[in-house]
């Protein structure tokens, strides 16, 4: 899977999480995902949950510790899936 796949992958999941006040457009690979796209911590917990079951991975505290941006989880993807 190349990276321009998992990013869209991971768009998609994101998406779903924003909040009513945040435009899908506002999301960017360096986008955080608290701070710029005002994802709450218990939606974050959902969005590792939806990246383990579309990638077919298992992230464990550290990685849900550095998965601040998107292409936080892009990186940390691509490790647990290489």
């Amino acid at each position: 899977m190349t990276t321009t796949e998992i990013q869209e992958k991971l768009y998609s999941i994101v998406k779903i999480y924003l909040p009513q006040d945040v435009d899908a457009s506002a999301i960017k690979p360096d986008s955080h995902l608290m701070n710029d796209l005002n994802i709450n911590s218990a939606h974050l917990v959902d969005v590792a949950l939806d990246v383990e079951d579309a990638f077919d991975i298992t992230l464990d505290e550290k990685d849900m510790e550095a998965m601040q941006t998107v292409n936080d989880a892009v990186s940390i993807v691509e490790r647990k899936t290489a």
